[in-house]
């Protein structure tokens, strides 16, 4: 395994890392524990996760979807959260991408502890043994990869129409290429402004108009401002994810 990091904000202390199984399924698994009761910032995501909670002995499961725009969330205190990353284009067949859009879908848990997808009830993954969850529902069928047409765009004329493909892509994903390329890259610009670049060189690296251009994407989808972002003044919020988004839209 390989890519661990640690990032603090306020009450909450993510670790996160890399899988075994592939980016092209998992992008990253997680993990946090909140101290006190706080609210936090969720910048946007293309993603969706699941997310497991643990509190005075209580197992919550369930699925996070895709985040069009930032928003606040309660943390509850004294808790431990578990999240896997599934990467853009894995999909799970009970709960499509599309049909959880900025919201939550819980998942029943059994009185033994085990949390049930799909009809059937799983043994509640750990931050070390997500790759052994994660193939059991591959090889049950219910987690699979969606190539999102790209084996068909370098084919014009001899496959799908554009609005066939971008319509595949949507039930994929639940969202545009727009507006997935418009969320990754205000992530890439906010992590670009954590790390110590100015708003020119993001301006300029990621292709956005001007800075006021720049600011709209960070009040939308981040929900701080380039001046938080470079100098850490933020409330607690969720680790934002690199990216390799290109200029555009």
């Amino acid at each position: 395994m390989s890519g661990l990091e640690v990032e603090e904000a306020m009450a909450l202390r993510f670790e996160h890392r890399d899988t075994e199984i592939g980016a092209s399924v998992v992008d990253r698994v997680w993990r946090t524990r909140s101290d006190a009761e706080d609210t936090m910032t969720s910048a946007a995501r293309t993603c969706w996760h699941l997310i497991l909670s643990r509190r005075r002995g209580r197992l919550l499961a369930g699925l996070r979807g895709p985040e069009t725009r930032a928003t606040i969330a309660p943390v509850p205190p004294d808790t431990e959260f578990l999240g896997v990353r599934f990467a853009l284009g894995t999909v799970l067949r009970p709960h499509p991408a599309g049909s959880i859009i900025d919201g939550n879908v819980p998942f029943p848990v059994t009185d033994s502890g085990r949390v049930v997808i799909g009809g059937d009830d799983w043994e509640v993954p750990t931050y070390e043994n997500v790759e052994h969850f994660v193939r059991r529902l591959q090889d049950a069928g219910l987690l699979v990869r969606s190539s999102l047409g790209e084996e068909e765009r370098g084919h014009p004329g001899a496959g799908p129409t554009m609005r066939t493909l971008q319509r595949r892509y949507r039930a994929a994903t639940g969202l545009s290429r727009t507006a997935v390329t418009q969320i990754d890259r205000a992530n890439a610009a906010a992590t670009m402004l954590r790390d110590g670049h100015g708003w020119r060189a993001v301006v300029e690296t990621l292709g956005y108009f001007d800075q006021a251009h720049l600011a709209r994407a960070l009040r939308r989808y981040v929900g701080r401002t380039a001046r938080e972002l470079q100098a850490g003044e933020h409330a607690t919020m969720s680790f934002l994810y690199k990216t390799h988004s290109a200029p555009g839209s």
